[in-house]
C-alpha cells in the first residue's frame, strides 16, 4: 500500500493527497501528529527511531509520530500509530498544533502542520522493531538539558517542539 499524506493549508484545511515520499521530496505542507506519553512520575517516554528509517535513523524523539490517513481524526491517528509503534494505546488529548519545516541530509524535507497530543501510560511498551530501536523514560528537565548538550541525538521536530512549546507540554495536566 502506498502511503499518502493529507496536504493542508496553513489553517489545516485539506487541499489534497500526495504520496508520502513525494510530499517530503517537494517539501509540501501536510498534516502530521506527535504523541507525548507520560507516566505517573511525570517522565516522558522517548523512542529511538529504528536504524532502517528513511530519515533520522537512531535519533531520539517523542513517544511516536506519523501522519493522519484520509478520514481519520487526529486522536484516532495518534492511537493507531501508538499501537503500531509502541504496542499500547492510551487516552490522548490534543494540546496544540504548529507548522515547521526541517530539511534532512538525504534531500527530503518535513513541512508539517503538526498536532501535538499528550497521554498517560505506566506499563512497558511492546515496541515494533521495524519502527523503534529502543525507548526510555526521562523527565522533561533532563530531556531539555540533554538536547542542549547533545542536540545531534534528537530529531528536528522534537527539538523544535521543545524550543517553541516546552511550557505547553510541561504545564499541561493530563485528565
Amino acid at each position: 500500500m502506498i502511503e499518502q499524506v493529507i496536504l493542508v493549508d496553513e489553517q489545516d484545511n485539506e487541499v489534497g493527497l500526495m504520496e508520502k515520499i513525494e510530499a517530503h521530496e517537494k517539501a509540501v505542507l501536510h498534516r502530521a501528529f506527535s504523541v507525548f506519553v507520560f507516566n505517573d512520575n511525570n517522565e516522558l517516554m522517548l523512542q529511538q527511531r529504528a536504524k532502517e528509517k528513511y530519515h533520522s535513523p537512531l535519533l531520539w524523539t517523542n513517544t511516536c509520530c506519523s501522519h493522519q490517513r484520509k478520514g481519520e481524526t487526529n486522536l484516532q491517528a495518534g492511537k493507531r500509530r501508538l499501537q503500531e509503534e509502541m504496542g499500547f494505546v492510551c487516552e490522548l488529548e490534543e494540546v496544540f498544533s504548529f507548522i515547521y519545516k526541517a530539511p534532512f541530509d538525504n534531500g527530503l524535507t518535513e513541512h508539517e502542520l503538526d498536532h501535538v497530543m499528550i497521554g498517560k501510560f505506566n506499563g512497558e511498551p511492546a515496541i515494533n522493531r521495524d519502527e523503534v530501536e529502543s525507548y526510555k523514560w526521562m523527565t522533561l528537565e533532563a530531556v531539555k538539558e540533554d538536547i542542549e548538550t547533545n542536540p545531534d541525538n534528537y530529531t528536528a521536530w522534537f527539538k523544535i517542539i521543545f524550543e517553541k512549546s516546552y511550557d505547553k507540554i510541561a504545564n499541561h495536566k493530563i485528565s
